[in-house]
Order: structure tokens, then C-alpha cells, then sequence
């Protein structure tokens, strides 16, 4: 599977900054170590330039990033400190994304090792996330006229809200998130699909719950892609996470949906988002456990 990675994904921050920024250059050292990657199949982005940002994102919050004016509220609610060397690792990172979803759609499946970053509203970012990248992927793939519908499965343990409103005027989009019910955010916005699960919920209810909704998701979505956040945050004692979900649980989380779409001949992009384990390696270890699968299912389909 090629996948799309930069050094330029890692910035510096602040010392104590709870964003784990090293769970990116581990993951793709985890990638090449256990041979889940060549050399050769990884492939450098170059920034997203403003008239696809554009597609999602204010011309006023664009301005703002790039003159660093966001002003101190906006970096509250953005939870990283404005540089400019965030805004080119978040160009950089919707880049990527852009890339990525083309490669897929060429072999089938591709990576990103970042995005996901589905906090970020077309006039403002929260949550970590400054630019919506996989929003801006699926309208300028739609524009293009690459794809005809795409589907966005958020299984972060955060719901998209970003992501539910930069594409709620988009027929041709649909989105799905399942998500930890009483957490972040507390304000909701509306996907196309939602599920809320109770805090705790462990292996065998988040199993149940996607194995029922997911067939129904994919079947109202009928998508030409889709881009699977698969954040890594549901898993027991993540710092933000609240669920319980074993490492076997996240394992199986990614098999059912990776072998749904590789059952349905559906091109599946794999985005990062969240994941705040211990150490940004152990977080990036979980975040290799998809590749890992998609790994498994690959040498089985050949």
C-alpha cells in the first residue's frame, strides 16, 4: 500500500504539549521496520495551496493562518500555539490527504500518516486540528469529477463535528461517526450518521454496534471512496478517550471495516486522527495496527 509521509509532519511544541507530534515519524518508522512499507511506496506531499483549502475554509480564516492573527481565544479553542511552521505541516497534512485519496483510488487503498483532523470548521479550527483535511479531499475529488460520492467513517472517539459541517450542503458526501456520547465535543453537530456509545463501552458492545450500522452506513453512502478515520483513541486509558477498548478490539474494529470495503470493491483512503496513549510510540503502535490488517488481508487476497 503506498502512503503519503513527510518529516515535515512533525513541528515542535511547546514542552508538556498533551499533542503526542512524535507518533508521526515513529509510525513510519514502524512501517518500514516491520515491512508493512518499502521505501519506495512512501511518498512526499507538497502543501495544499489556498484554492483547494479554499474549498472548505473561509477566506478570513485562511488570512488569519497565514498572518498569524488568530489571536489568543482562537488558539485556546484551536489547543496548539500558532506558528508558521504548524501551518505548513497543516497544509502539508491536507496535502497528503489529496494525494493519498488518488493513489487509492488508482490501487485501491492508501495512506495518509496524519490527518484526520476532523475538529477543524471551515471558519475556525478546535481540538487540535487546524485544517479539515478530509473535507477538503472529498470536495476537491468531487470537483474534479474523480469521484462521484465519497463517505467519510469517523471511528475516532471524538465525534467529526468539523467534518459534519464543512460537508453538510454536500449530497455527494456522507457522513458517519460513532463516537464516545458524553465527550468531547459536548456540542454536537449533525453527520448522516450517528452513534453515541456510553463511556466504558468495551470490545463486544462497540463490535456489535458497527457490525449492525456499518452495512446500513456503507449501503445509504454508496460511496466511489471512502476516507476511514481510524483514531486509535477509543482504547482503554487513552488520556482523552473514556471507552474501553483492548488492543484485539481495535484490531477487530479495523478488520471489519477494511474487509467490508475490500468486500464491496469500495478504494479505502486510511487516515490517522486521534490517539494520546502513554508515549507518542505506543500511540503510533496503535495506529499501526490498521496497516497491520490491511497488511494480512493483502498477502490472503494474493
Amino acid at each position: 500500500m503506498r502512503l503519503c509521509y513527510t518529516p515535515g509532519y512533525y513541528v515542535d511544541l511547546p514542552a508538556g504539549h498533551p499533542f503526542p507530534m512524535g507518533k508521526f515519524p515513529a509510525l513510519h518508522h514502524i512501517l518500514l521496520r516491520e515491512g508493512l512499507a518499502e521505501p519506495h511506496q512512501v511518498v512526499a506531499p507538497e502543501p495544499a495551496v489556498r484554492e483547494q483549502l479554499a474549498l472548505v475554509h473561509t477566506g478570513a480564516y485562511l488570512d488569519a493562518l497565514d498572518q498569524g492573527t488568530l489571536g489568543p481565544r482562537a488558539e485556546r479553542v484551536l489547543g496548539l500555539p500558532w506558528s508558521r511552521e504548524l501551518v505548513v505541516r497543516s497544509q502539508l497534512a491536507v496535502g497528503g490527504t489529496v494525494l493519498a485519496a488518488r493513489m487509492a483510488l488508482e490501487d485501491g487503498a492508501a495512506a495518509n500518516l496524519a490527518g484526520g483532523t476532523h475538529h477543524a470548521f471551515p471558519d475556525h479550527g478546535e481540538g487540535f486540528c487546524v485544517l479539515n483535511d478530509a473535507a477538503v479531499a472529498v470536495r476537491l475529488l468531487l470537483a474534479e469529477g474523480r469521484i462521484g460520492r465519497a463517505a467519510v467513517i469517523d471511528l475516532d472517539v471524538h465525534q467529526g463535528n468539523g467534518t459534519a459541517a464543512a460537508l453538510a450542503d454536500c449530497a455527494a458526501a456522507y457522513t458517519f461517526s460513532m463516537h464516545g456520547a458524553r465527550n468531547f465535543p459536548f456540542r454536537k453537530e449533525r453527520s448522516d450518521m450517528d452513534v453515541g456509545l456510553p463511556d466504558g463501552t468495551g470490545d463486544e458492545e462497540y463490535a456489535a454496534a458497527l457490525a449492525e450500522v456499518l452495512p446500513r452506513v456503507l449501503d445509504a453512502a454508496d460511496p466511489d471512496l471512502v476516507l476511514y478515520l481510524a483514531g486509535v483513541d477509543p482504547v482503554a486509558g487513552d488520556r482523552y478517550g473514556r471507552l474501553a477498548l483492548t488492543r484485539a478490539g481495535i484490531e477487530a474494529r479495523d478488520r471489519l471495516v477494511l474487509s467490508s470495503l475490500l468486500d464491496r470493491g469500495v478504494p479505502a483512503l486510511l487516515l490517522m486522527s486521534g490517539g494520546y496513549a502513554p508515549t507518542p510510540e505506543a500511540t503510533a503502535d496503535l495506529h499501526a495496527i490498521a496497516h497491520r490488517v490491511w497488511g494480512q488481508m493483502a498477502e490472503l487476497k494474493r
